[in-house]
């Protein structure tokens, strides 16, 4: 069974960057998602990534700020985010896609343990 662990994330001004990094144990995955869910919100889908690089899929409020890629060699793969926004905060997972909608919860397993990503206005 596919494990991803996360890590990346924290406290960061309006208009600021971060990187989140998601790292599988155990057999190759294929496509990958990032999700995020803020307190009272239900989990919503953010970016995902196809198992070559080639086919990225994003939020609309996010595109061009936010930029998935993955690194097959170190079975990593990464969320840039750039010029945050207050809106952005939330906790933010990876999951590895198992089949469906990229854009839903249900189509994903192996979920990471979350991490904390907070912007300040």
């Amino acid at each position: 069974q596919v494990q991803l662990v996360q890590s990346g994330g924290g406290l960061v001004q309006a208009g600021g960057s971060l990187r989140l990094s998601c790292a599988t144990s155990g057999r190759t995955f294929g496509s990958v998602g990032w999700f995020r869910q803020a307190p009272g919100k239900e989990r919503e889908f953010v970016a995902a990534i196809g198992w070559s690089g080639g086919s990225t899929y994003y939020l609309d409020s996010v595109k061009g700020r936010f930029t998935i890629s993955r690194d097959n060699a170190k079975n990593t793969i990464y969320l840039q985010m750039n010029s945050l926004k207050p809106e952005d905060t939330a906790v933010y997972y990876c999951a590895a896609k198992l089949g469906g909608s990229y854009y839903s919860t249900s189509g994903y397993g192996g979920w990471g343990q979350g991490t904390q990503v907070t912007v300040s206005s």
